[in-house]
């Protein structure tokens, strides 16, 4: 009996060492597959954020050694640059208007996919979807040629006579903004849309039929039903939404390049003038590294704040 139990021990334990064995060699060959992706992570991403903060701290032009050490100088400058806020306030202009425009815009495209349209769904969204893996630059140039001056807008408008000589709508500080929140919100359309589609169809059948027993029209069911169960993805897609549009430069640079007068210029787009632009003379990349910096503070508490909402919206659901 007890060469049985050991016997028993014995092959539990080769077992035991046989499963830990198996699964040492899949981490090993989990790290293996990560290990190109985190190092081009740590090389491109990490590398580069931490070196801006050592920049931010030297007069430095992006050549040679960091030997003009000016401490927070460079701070200071870009707190006290008119330019620097006023492409800060042109950013988050542009953050509100593309999500106040996309987010219920995609949510109502979305239901009448999921209801309404579901035969033929996948066609619209592939239409929908085609602008987010088109360059942004791309899209840039080319409602550049749509909207410019005599351009594919105002012809279709003159024909509709609307009206009766073209106008520069890239041209007036007003119409640029709108043109480049309009562009920017239909560019990543899509993606909220499938973001969207996804929540929808995780909804309960049985609570949206019992919703309809009770005689809940469908307004009724979007506001005390739908709405309140996607909330926790909405919240998400709101975060994402928010992040993403207060890091707009490709957009801007092959659309309005920050014209007319700076009205649609971005902080992407102040900072590329300092760290890379010729135009601008000597490039001043410790400059430009602070002003990278504050507004990276500014993003992250803005993150923050965002989430400490989602926090307590989540606790009351």
């Amino acid at each position: 009996m007890a060469e049985a139990v050991k016997k028993t021990n014995s092959v539990s334990h080769l077992q035991k060492n046989s499963v830990s064995r198996l699964h040492r060699k899949r981490q090993l060959w989990a790290f293996v597959f990560i290990f190109p992706q985190l190092l081009f992570f740590i090389v491109f991403t990490i590398y580069p954020i931490i070196m801006s903060y050592v920049y931010s701290l030297y007069d430095w032009p992006g050549i040679g050694a960091l030997d003009d050490f000016v401490g927070i100088d460079n701070f200071m400058r870009a707190l006290q640059d008119p330019s620097f806020w006023n492409a800060f306030k042109n950013t988050f202009i542009y953050m509100v208007g593309v999500t106040v425009l996309l987010l219920p815009t995609s949510l109502l495209v979305a239901m009448l996919l999921n209801n309404v349209l579901k035969r033929s769904s996948v066609f619209y969204r592939t239409i929908f979807f085609l602008p987010v893996v088109t360059t942004t630059a791309i899209i840039g140039i080319v409602m550049r040629k749509v909207f410019g001056s005599g351009g594919i807008f105002d012809e279709i408008l003159m024909t509709l006579n609307i009206i009766d000589a073209p106008f520069p709508w890239l041209g007036s500080p007003v119409t640029a903004m709108i043109i480049v929140i309009v562009v920017g919100a239909w560019k990543f359309f899509g993606m909220m849309m499938v973001y969207w589609l996804a929540g929808l169809q995780t909804l309960p059948k049985d609570v949206l039929e019992a919703a309809s027993i009770d005689g809940c029209n469908t307004w009724q069911k979007l506001r005390n039903v739908i709405i309140p169960i996607l909330m926790p993805v909405g919240l998400v897609i709101l975060l994402l939404c928010v992040t993403s549009s207060l890091h707009v430069f490709d957009l801007v640079l092959t659309l309005t390049g920050g014209g007319p007068y700076f009205s649609t210029d971005v902080v992407d787009l102040y900072i590329y003038r300092y760290a890379f632009n010729p135009e601008s003379g000597l490039p001043s990349m410790g400059y430009a590294s602070a002003a990278g910096v504050v507004f990276g503070v500014a993003v992250f508490a803005i993150v923050l704040v965002i989430g400490w909402f989602t926090r307590r919206a989540k606790a009351r659901i």
